[in-house]
């Protein structure tokens, strides 16, 4: 929930830190059968899609109760687990806003929620997404310690002028990551996991390559933010993932400075290659 651009200080009604009360009470009930009729159709669709600790840590959430959650309740149980809270903000917060929070463990979430005729797309993220999306992994200890690492790398990336590499990270992994288990590829995800089209098309669609995770191949792809994605990047594992964001970034930082980007479809001959896509879906997209 991060944006580059802003100037000035919070919106009117925001705190320094740019966070506001949910005010939980003011949700009408149209607004909760939003949040019910998306979680009922995710929670359908997930099972065999969605990775363990994601469905483990919906079910320690509890997440349907009531509509829409409130995060004095979930935050209770989420602190338990991993120390993490969500807070709420009034939408999208500048760069640094959101490193500090997640690098004191605070996930910011938005408190609005989509309309019953946007339920399948939205130009920025509503609380389904944030919260559904994003919040059951932080229950998973390693997961939630790779968020706050990405929190602190974020705040050093600033001072080195390497944000844009660091976004792809960002986007490849906690929004569109997939998962390498022994049953099959699964969802990590948010973007994934809180989409009921993307989550069937991000396993089967032969359309997106899937290929092997590599740190600073991912840091040199551009992505799509305006429709399904044409690559997929692949973790071995949640440990393998943290590994790789507690190094030291800034040599890596110095060798990006002089590569070029890789083009959001192509495959390179370092790249192992889990699925070569067809590209058949961003093909018939361009030609529309």
């Amino acid at each position: 929930m991060s944006a580059d651009g802003f100037t000035g200080g919070p919106p009117p009604g925001a705190r320094p830190d740019w966070t506001i009360d949910q005010n939980w009470n003011a949700y009408s009930g149209a607004e909760h059968e939003v949040w019910l009729t998306l979680y009922r159709r995710q929670v359908e669709l997930l099972p065999g899609r969605a990775c363990d600790p994601f469905l483990k840590g919906l079910e320690a959430l509890d997440l349907h109760r009531g509509g829409i959650p409130d995060f004095a309740r979930i935050n209770q149980e989420l602190a338990r687990l991993t120390g993490w809270t969500v807070v709420a903000v009034p939408g999208l917060v500048p760069d640094e806003v959101f490193f500090q929070h997640l690098a004191n463990r605070r996930f910011p979430a938005g408190r609005f929620i989509r309309r019953p005729d946007e339920l399948d797309y939205l130009q920025e993220p509503d609380v389904f997404h944030d919260v559904f999306g994003h919040v059951p992994m932080l229950t998973d200890p390693v997961f939630a310690d790779y968020m706050q690492a990405y929190g602190e790398g974020g705040l050093r990336a600033q001072g080195l002028g390497r944000l844009a590499n660091l976004a792809r990270l960002y986007w490849y992994t906690v929004e569109f990551g997939l998962l390498e288990t022994p049953q099959g590829l699964r969802i990590y995800g948010a973007g994934i996991v809180s989409s009921h089209a993307e989550s069937r098309f991000a396993l089967d669609d032969p359309s997106p390559n899937r290929l092997a995770f590599d740190l600073a191949r991912v840091m040199r792809t551009p992505y799509r933010i305006d429709d399904f994605q044409q690559v997929y990047f692949v973790i071995p594992s949640l440990e393998a993932l943290l590994a790789a964001s507690l190094q030291d970034f800034a040599a890596l930082y110095a060798r990006l400075a002089g590569a070029k980007d890789i083009p959001i479809a192509a495959i390179i001959p370092e790249d192992r290659v889990l699925t070569r896509g067809t590209q058949a879906y961003a093909k018939a997209r361009a030609d529309q």
